[in-house]
């Protein structure tokens, strides 16, 4: 049986309405805050047939805290050119890392931003 490596990822904030923000201006995703006791969650949209991972932002002020260390999450562009996704970070109170650049012309390109809670992101397109 073929399985994707990775099933789920999530990514800590520090202020959740903050990084809901954040994340539907670039994307143009639709979020919504799920009180889950100690911790607040927002599902990226998901399908959970579909292969790839699905995910969150976690807010939990002792176990979850935003950082540019440790592990990269890649997000596919949703537009199919992840210079649409790029334009958009500053203006929601993201900082852009590294610019798009070519990773070869099969697998594509790739783009790193810091998001609005101090996460180290980035972005993959084929375009």
């Amino acid at each position: 049986m073929e399985i994707n490596v990775a099933g789920w990822f999530e990514i800590p904030v520090a202020d959740m309405p903050r990084a809901i923000a954040f994340y539907q201006a670039v994307f143009d995703y639709k979020m919504e805050l799920n009180n889950m006791g100690e911790f607040e969650m927002a599902w990226f949209p998901a399908n959970y047939n579909a292969p790839g991972a699905a995910g969150a932002l976690v807010y939990h002020k002792e176990s979850y805290k935003p950082s540019m260390d440790g592990s990269l999450i890649y997000f596919t562009s949703p537009t199919g050119n992840l210079q649409n996704e790029l334009d958009k970070v500053e203006a929601a109170g993201g900082k852009l890392h590294l610019p798009k650049r070519l990773i070869t012309e099969d697998i594509g390109y790739m783009a790193v931003f810091i998001d609005s809670e101090g996460n180290r992101v980035a972005l993959h397109s084929l375009k």
